[in-house]
């Protein structure tokens, strides 16, 4: 077999002995990345407006949007000017192998956050919550009451056993693009739904008045505002799905017109989905906005739609999760046993990484079913080292070896301005997340 069969056998998410084809065009590459922006983080948009403000959560979502663009950028730039075509191997070339190592973990860490997140969220959308001692009723609940086989810990775990497990037990990513599609077409659908109830709300005056700006009534006030940028952070990192959809491309310089098309349009779908969610829930807002849609609409049409709402989401994360978990298994499987045959060919290794993930899952949205806390975690280290943090020591790691010092101190004083702008919050967002956390230790 030749050495070409033998490399295109082996490349991660595409058919063996076939060449990969440049064919995806920009319109295409704006579907792929726009997808792999919009995930979880719509959820807690609108919660974020309730703790910022509408003025500084626009203004938020704008430059972190901004600062996004400028990651990628140097992303593509120094991907084009090296021979790597992974996020980790441009990181090897820059900084050796710890610096692979790093992105590595860094994507571990994210990924498996996220799906921590998602199964979280479907709990509370069939089997409901109880924040801060309000209770919120699950779909199922509402339908049949409350019984033990719709208990939080119950419906969970037979949505993992019954339809994640089998999703999640396919070899090869393609199998999954016909639930790909169907998962987009759901995640429109909410959008849409939610708009139009807050349209309808807005004209029959059931709408409440947002605050423009932050109430500030104590130190911990002040602090929570950090809290809300974790979350932007997190909701903007998509930044391992750059090389795979740019590298597809016949221009491969061509990913920065879709990268911005996408930015402009998932962060105009972010303040939409905001802005319409606080008009509808105002200061009784849940983190998991989907919480919210339990309350009676005070007709049968209404009622319907809210549950509409709710189980679009609930089934589009359903379907995106097996292709989070995909690449969070072979980035588990290369970092462990990086000597050994490629997963898909190994039964045992397989389905034993696969069935310890789930179980990581499970038993962790049952202990900790607020995605407040993962937000926080995530996007005040994984997600800004993914997003930031990295391109940034790419960009000025690669200035100082081969240009001249005035580049240099144009990359430093970008990377400079990215980190002075997120430190603080990386900080205060781990602080948030430890405090919130031993605050429900001390309620429980």
């Amino acid at each position: 077999m030749s050495s070409s069969a033998i490399t295109s056998a082996n490349a991660p998410l595409l058919r063996e002995n076939k060449p990969p084809a440049k064919h995806t065009s920009v319109s295409s590459a704006v579907f792929n990345v726009s997808t792999s922006i919009i995930g979880a983080g719509i959820m807690s948009i609108p919660a974020t407006l309730k703790v910022l403000g509408v003025i500084p959560a626009f203004m938020l979502i704008v430059i972190i949007a901004w600062l996004a663009d400028i990651s990628v950028e140097f992303l593509m730039r120094y991907t084009n000017a090296g021979k790597s075509t992974t996020y980790a191997g441009v990181m090897k070339e820059s900084f050796g192998r710890i610096g692979s190592v790093l992105v590595q973990l860094c994507v571990i860490t994210n990924n498996l956050g996220c799906l921590i997140i998602y199964l979280i969220i479907i709990g509370d959308v069939l089997s409901g919550n109880q924040p801060e001692g309000s209770v919120h009723l699950g779909v199922l609940q509402e339908w049949f009451g409350i019984h033990w086989w719709n208990s939080r810990a119950f419906s969970i775990l037979f949505i993992v056993a019954f339809i994640m497990l089998p999703l999640v037990s396919f070899r090869r990513v393609d199998a999954l693009r016909f639930s790909s599609a169907l998962a987009v077409f759901l995640a429109v659908l909410f959008v849409a739904i939610s708009s139009v109830m807050a349209i309808a709300a807005l004209v029959e005056g059931k709408t409440e008045t947002p605050r423009l700006l932050p109430y500030l009534d104590s130190n911990a006030s002040f602090f929570d505002l950090f809290t809300a940028v974790p979350v932007i952070v997190t909701a903007f990192t998509f930044h391992f799905n750059v090389h795979p959809i740019g590298l597809e491309m016949d221009k491969p310089s061509d990913m920065m017109k879709a990268v911005r098309i996408s930015l402009i349009l998932c962060g105009t779908i972010y303040f939409t989905v905001g802005i319409f969610g606080y008009l509808l829930f105002g200061e009784s807002i849940m983190p998991d906005i989907l919480v919210n849609f339990d309350q009676n609409s005070g007709s049968a049409l209404g009622s319907l739609l809210n549950d509409v709402v709710r189980l679009s989401y609930a089934l589009h994360l359903v379907l995106v999760f097996p292709l989070l978990n995909f690449s969070l298994r072979a980035n588990i499987d290369e970092f462990l046993f990086p000597s050994r045959p490629i997963l898909a060919k190994d039964s045992t290794r397989f389905m034993s990484l696969t069935l310890i993930l789930l179980a990581i899952c499970y038993l962790a949205a049952i202990a900790i079913p607020n995605i407040w806390y993962f937000f926080e975690f995530m996007g005040s280290t994984s997600a800004v080292s993914l997003a930031f943090v990295f391109p940034g020591a790419i960009a000025l790691r690669y200035h100082l070896y081969l240009i001249s010092w005035i580049h240099i101190l144009s990359v430093a004083l970008k990377t400079f301005l990215l980190s002075l702008f997120l430190f603080p919050f990386t900080i205060a967002g781990m602080f948030m997340a430890y405090r919130h956390q031993e605050i429900g230790l001390c309620l429980q």
